[in-house]
């Protein structure tokens, strides 16, 4: 299958954009690579320095390990019947192609417009706190005082030259990075450990499940715990760049979803077992909160570890930008090459199978937004970070839990040998049940993650921005139906070779809307 095939659809019937449909490049990345790039999304170190201490301090205090025990259940819940569609469907587009088999074309073209949305935000908000760290750090240690765009600039340039290879070099680098930044996280709580712990010993309280819902706000410890994890339903993505995606892609899933909440749960309680419960609570609700982490790394390790672990949050940072830059472009690419956006977007380069116009135009928006921040004089991490990755997470949450019932509409209409209790029934409602409960979360508590930016005019234009892409969406969808039927047969169908679905959304029994990027049977 090489770069730049193309291919047939089963069904005459089925429609196809005019022109070739081009591939991504096949075998490029591994399960080992593919992990790497949903963790790095994650971004353990970023997220861990940046959450827990605001779970801590206001959300759920010392419990707040509990939440991410709580959030690892549900979100595993979620993974179940996520991955189940992963060993049906591989494309690009995930989210957008899974929901326009299950909930059908009107309801994927919504939920791609919010898919794209988020990850194209998220990689400028990464931006942000990347140059704030990257400020702070190289002030503290080398004296230097540069302009935090300066850095922006220079992260934004590096990831554009990395993504316009193919996806082999960004996972290699990315490994690289995100071994660094959990090993120092894990060093540290080993440390806590082995030491016994700090004035509490090791206590159990925080691990009680109980003790998530309390403190002075459950709420908000619950979505700061469930947001650590956004990005990690990437791995569908890399599904045709993968090898043997039926099989990498939904073991990727699983080990990213249950391995990153292990991980959260043993450092964020090391961490409170290293300050003492009462300090944990006063260092977190201090004016620098990232003492959090940085006392029992001196105390613990020495003073050396603490100017390494300020190095790895810029690492650990760019390395989440770079994948959430990867993840958008992929989406842009596959909405592009079914023609909803301009169809350049979904080509390939010759010689790498990037999807490097897709890149370039993904460059250009981060570039933009970034540029709208500094121009207006805004914060990089309380305005651009926060901000954006608000925006982001809300309407990646809403894909999410939309993903959740689609498997159920899936398997209820498709494939009855593999229809089960659990996996697609149970699990799936479950699932959009708990996602659910999590959009509410963050519409609740909004305005306190958003801290001091909750009073600029952005913030509250955030809804809106969410429900117009949505709606429109939707518009798009029915639009399309009733007056570009050939294009409307499209939507969400472009799928890699086995993986291409009979769809009956509605549009007619027995009508088959798929289109593959390869010859191969399709399963019907």
């Amino acid at each position: 299958m090489s770069n730049g095939s193309t291919g047939t659809p089963r069904s005459t019937r089925a429609a196809r954009p005019a022109g070739e449909v081009q591939r991504l490049k096949a075998n490029s990345v591994g399960l080992v690579g593919v992990v790497f790039m949903a963790v790095a999304t994650a971004a353990p170190i970023t997220a861990m320095t940046g959450n827990l201490p605001i779970a801590v301090g206001f959300g759920n205090g010392t419990g707040a390990p509990a939440g991410y025990l709580f959030a690892t259940v549900v979100l595993t819940v979620f993974a179940v019947g996520y991955v189940a569609m992963a060993k049906r469907i591989t494309a690009a587009g995930a989210f957008y192609g899974y929901i326009s088999h299950g909930l059908g074309r009107i309801a994927g073209m919504a939920s791609g417009m919010l898919a794209v949305l988020a990850y194209v935000v998220f990689e400028a908000s990464i931006v942000g706190v990347f140059s704030y760290f990257a400020r702070t750090t190289v002030h503290d240690q080398l004296g230097v005082d540069l302009p935090w765009v300066l850095y922006a600039a220079g992260m934004l340039a590096v990831t554009a030259g990395l993504a316009h290879f193919d996806i082999n070099l960004t996972a290699k680098a990315l490994g690289v990075m995100l071994v660094a930044e959990i090993t120092v996280l894990f060093a540290v709580a080993t440390a806590v450990l082995i030491a016994g712990g700090g004035p509490d010993g090791i206590p159990v309280e925080p691990v009680d499940p109980r003790n998530a819902f309390t403190g002075t706000s459950a709420g908000l410890g619950l979505f700061f715990a469930f947001w650590s994890w956004v990005g990690f339903e990437s791995t569908a993505m890399y599904g045709e760049e993968s090898r043997d995606p039926k099989r990498v892609i939904p073991k990727a899933t699983l080990i990213s979803v249950v391995g990153v909440g292990l991980f959260y749960i043993y450092v964020s309680w090391m961490t409170i077992a290293g300050n003492g419960l009462t300090g944990s609570v006063g260092l977190s609700a201090s004016a620098n909160p990232l003492d959090l982490f940085l006392a029992p790394t001196r105390h613990f390790i020495g003073a050396w570890a603490v100017d390494a672990f300020q190095w790895l949050l810029l690492t650990g940072s760019f390395a989440c930008g770079m994948a959430f830059h990867q993840c958008a472009a992929r989406y842009l690419y596959a909405i592009g090459r079914e023609r909803f956006l301009h169809p350049a977007l979904g080509r390939t380069h010759a010689r790498h199978g990037s999807p490097h116009i897709a890149s370039v135009v993904q460059t250009v928006i981060a570039v933009a937004l970034v540029a709208g921040f500094w121009l207006t004089g805004q914060d990089p991490y309380l305005h651009l970070y926060t901000l954006l990755a608000i925006l982001g997470t809300m309407a990646i949450l809403i894909v999410q839990t939309l993903c959740s019932f689609a498997v159920i509409g899936y398997f209820r209409r498709n494939h009855p040998e593999d229809r089960h209790w659990f996996r697609t029934l149970t699990a799936p409602l479950l699932g959009g049940i708990g996602m659910t409960a999590v959009v509410v979360l963050l519409v609740v508590n909004m305005e306190t993650a958003a801290g001091a930016a909750a009073g600029s005019v952005f913030f509250k234009l955030i809804p809106w921005i969410v429900g117009t892409v949505f709606f429109g969406g939707l518009g798009l969808g029915l639009w399309l139906r009733a007056k570009a039927p050939e294009r409307y047969e499209v939507i969400g169908r472009i799928v890699l070779e086995d993986a291409a679905e009979r769809a009956d959304d509605g549009t007619g029994p027995g009508s088959d809307g798929t289109t593959g990027l390869s010859p191969s049977p399709a399963n019907a």
